[in-house]
């Protein structure tokens, strides 16, 4: 996928106001099936597992003894006792190996799936319109999967995203995304490239591993505790029970002029921060991003600055998501 194809702006408009189509056959999967498939789950990802539905999604972090997130996840319950983990590309490899390393002791069987799937996301207020004329049945609602056909293939339609607009994400058999993503520019869905992905998350508040999440953060400073049911006793659970909240991450927005970039230093009158994510909002029109800031300043509304190339910009904490979708408004 390339940074752009029209432009960041207007891909990023596409998918606020239409529909937009990403392929994001960078990420990877890896199934896990056998009699012990879920109490292996439930034993290393943060969420319950045993509260997935059937064909059912959920969001969790991968965390290491330390309570340090080594990467965050999205799980789907399919047929047959078998889960499909959807990882961040750049740590396909070490997951499936932490994967591999604690399932010993377990009745599983781990398949490396990555060069099994393709992944096409289509987001967007009028997304799930135009997948729906190409689907040979219902599509799942939010959080729900289904096995359906989409431009004449066999296709897992999954009701999840990464932008905050509605839509779905398509996993296809490489051979079959061409054919798909054909049909969905015929049906006007815009191409979208890596650039809008990162300015639609940010705008969302959701997160990015390497930015906003690491091995040296704990999912409770990234605002991620509710993903995190310590009670199952997940690897990293002990730790996060004991764990302090001395900074936590908070979107923020620019007063004025400026841009924030990853890295930047963040001044609070109760200490220091750090941009993680920054970028111009195209819907807003203003410097927007995210930053881990000490809890005493992390309330909405709270005054902060941050240094761009040695220039203190003013900027306030704000709510989550920064910019509310569509059908919220």
């Amino acid at each position: 996928m390339p940074v752009q194809y029209e432009g960041v702006r207007p891909e990023h408009v596409a998918v606020r106001t239409h529909a937009g189509v990403f392929d994001v056959s960078h990420m990877g999967e890896i199934e896990t099936s056998g009699p012990e498939g879920e109490a292996f789950l439930q034993s290393i990802l943060s969420n319950d597992v045993t509260g997935i539905a059937d064909r059912g999604a959920q969001y969790s972090v991968l965390c290491a003894e330390d309570g340090g997130v080594l990467d965050d996840l999205f799980t789907y319950r399919l047929d047959g006792g078998r889960f499909l983990t959807v990882t961040n590309a750049s740590n396909h490899e070490a997951d499936l190996a932490w994967f591999t390393e604690h399932a010993a002791g377990f009745d599983v069987t781990l398949t490396d799936a990555r060069d099994g799937w393709a992944m096409l996301a289509v987001q967007g207020p009028e997304a799930r319109a135009a997948v729906a004329r190409l689907a040979g049945g219902e599509l799942p609602r939010r959080m729900r999967t289904a096995d359906l056909r989409v431009a004449g293939l066999d296709c897992l339609v999954c009701g999840t995203g990464y932008t905050g607009e509605d839509g779905v994400e398509i996993l296809c058999p490489p051979e079959g995304a061409p054919a798909i993503w054909d049909a969905l520019l015929g049906e006007g869905v815009v191409p979208v490239g890596l650039g809008a992905r990162d300015t639609l998350r940010l705008e969302a508040c959701f997160h990015l591993y390497g930015n906003d999440l690491s091995a040296d953060r704990n999912p409770l400073e990234a605002g991620l505790g509710w993903c995190c049911k310590l009670d199952t006793g997940f690897v990293g659970a002990e730790a996060l029970r004991t764990a302090e909240r001395v900074d936590a991450l908070v979107p923020f927005a620019f007063t004025g002029p400026g841009i924030p970039r990853q890295g930047n230093p963040v001044s609070t009158s109760a200490g220091a921060g750090v941009v993680t994510s920054g970028s111009l909002s195209p819907c807003l029109g203003q410097g927007v991003g995210m930053a881990y800031v000490p809890v005493a300043a992390a309330d909405p509304g709270t005054a902060i600055e941050v240094d761009v190339r040695g220039r203190r910009r003013p900027a306030e904490v704000r709510e989550k998501p920064l910019y509310p979708p569509k059908s919220e408004e």
